[in-house]
């Protein structure tokens, strides 16, 4: 393999693995949490689907030289991580076994933004030029319908449901797009996974992004912000917060035990 697409395609595995990997454990935080016991259960098995994806990516990496695919996934430092700042960020204050004080409007927010720019990547993906993430691509993307049906269902309801859920809703739109632009990116690498045929490039997906979104926001009276800001910095290349420290110690608890055990 030539050794600048295999940096490209490592730094995109790297960014598809890391985003679903920390995004999975803040949902599974909600965990008895949810607005309802249905909720529960559905959160949990979207926040199951997603780290099931992350481990695909982890294994396609592990396939390419590396390493463990628990390690890439347990062992890491935060500065190794690639994932979007934004999906690192904690659900609210206090500890999720202690008084936890979440919002819900931001997980809301957060989580069908998210996996309307991940459906668009998966369906870009299904034509990469490595076939094994084409292939990986097209099994992640028959889940995605049901989890962006759910998060798309949440998002109109509460907006449409006005007072307090109206104003809690506005505000998460508002502290999601303070971010999101480091989820749209692709990283310094990004040009050349175009060029590669990895994926699309980062201006057609980011396109496909707001053009998949605009009817939802119309549909409930909604202004699409003009742009999006990396206001807590980049974490593609590295740059995190204190948040995602704190998370991978959790996450890394058993592993560090034992690291022979399954995760």
């Amino acid at each position: 393999m030539d050794e600048a697409y295999q940096s490209a395609l490592l730094s995109l595995l790297y960014q598809l693995a890391d985003d679903d990997f920390i995004l999975a454990y803040r949902g599974s935080e909600w965990l008895g949490l949810a607005p309802h016991i249905e909720e529960d259960v559905a959160f949990s098995s979207i926040s199951q689907d997603m780290m099931g994806h992350a481990a695909m990516f982890y294994q396609l990496l592990s396939d390419l030289g590396e390493g463990n695919m628990d390690h890439l996934a347990h062992a890491r430092p935060a500065t190794e991580r690639k994932n979007a700042i934004l999906l690192e960020m904690v659900n609210g204050p206090g500890h999720y076994l202690i008084k936890p004080r979440y919002d819900w409007a931001f997980a809301v927010v957060r989580n069908y933004f998210y996996v309307q720019a991940k459906k668009i990547r998966m369906e870009s993906l299904k034509n990469s030029s490595y076939e094994p993430l084409a292939n990986v691509a097209l099994k992640v993307n028959m889940e995605l319908y049901y989890h962006l049906l759910h998060w798309k269902t949440w998002f109109v309801q509460l907006m449409q449901a006005g007072d307090e859920a109206r104003r809690r809703m506005e505000a998460a739109v508002q502290r999601v797009c303070a971010d999101f632009d480091g989820l749209l990116t692709l990283g310094p690498l990004s040009k050349e996974m175009a060029a590669f045929n990895l994926i699309e490039s980062e201006e057609i997906l980011k396109q496909k992004w707001k053009g998949s979104m605009q009817p939802v926001f119309d549909s409930v009276n909604l202004a699409m912000p003009d742009q999006f800001s990396m206001q807590s910095g980049d974490g593609r290349i590295g740059e995190h917060s204190k948040d995602l420290e704190d998370a991978l110690l959790v996450l890394s608890e058993v592993y560090q035990v034992d690291p022979a055990a399954n995760w």
